[in-house]
């Protein structure tokens, strides 16, 4: 199974010299001029989580009213969640990938962001779109490992992280911000979806 995504471009005013970024910038184009660019390349999803069964537990915290227990095993969930998926983002870099096969940072560097490429998530700034997750989730068959949507789109287990995965040298995380009218008319023209079901998922980005 596969899917198309189409992503957001900056329509802000810029200062001469500085690009309107779009995601979709940091992937090569199957064509150049009308003919096929005969570039390889790719883009990655990703979900991990770490809060399998995670509800028990904080049931149980709940019952002995012990709420200083439960929120730090909510914060040690999360924390392990990011943990998760920054190692799953090293070995696509120096193995499953490699094309940072030969990368030696140390921690600081990793805290950092100073390896090559970014993993943004939906819902965040360079991908503001919460519903993109409905079909990464189903193509990635995150329910085998109990994992799961709201109707809000929020995550289940909450210690949960997903997201994409670029490689581009030059790729690096942005802010869509406002877009207007136009784009979300071209959006749904090329997407075949309703302008109102597309307007309630940018009701944040609209201008």
């Amino acid at each position: 199974m596969a899917f198309t995504w189409r992503g957001l471009r900056q329509q802000t005013e810029k200062r001469e010299g500085v690009d309107n970024k779009c995601l979709a910038d940091f992937i090569a184009p199957r064509f150049i001029d009308g003919k096929p660019s005969g570039i390889e390349d790719w883009i990655g999803i990703f979900a991990v989580t770490t809060g399998l069964g995670a509800e028990k537990k904080e049931a149980e915290f709940a019952a002995l009213l012990d709420d200083y227990s439960s929120i730090m095993f909510k914060a040690i969930a999360d924390r392990l969640a990011e943990a998760f998926a920054e190692c799953l983002h090293k070995r696509v870099r120096l193995d499953l990938w490699g094309y940072a096969a030969d990368e030696q940072l140390s921690n600081e560097d990793l805290i950092g962001e100073r390896y090559r490429g970014i993993r943004p998530a939906p819902g965040y700034p360079a991908c503001p779109e919460h519903s993109i997750k409905r079909e990464m989730f189903e193509v990635l068959k995150a329910d085998e490992i109990g994992m799961a949507l709201t109707e809000s789109m929020s995550m289940t287990p909450a210690a949960s992280v997903s997201g994409f995965y670029f490689s581009h040298p030059q790729s690096q995380y942005f802010n869509v911000g406002r877009i207007g009218e136009d784009q979300l008319r071209d959006i749904a023209r090329r997407s075949g979806r309703g302008e109102g079901e597309l307007r309630r998922a940018l009701s944040g980005s609209l201008s």
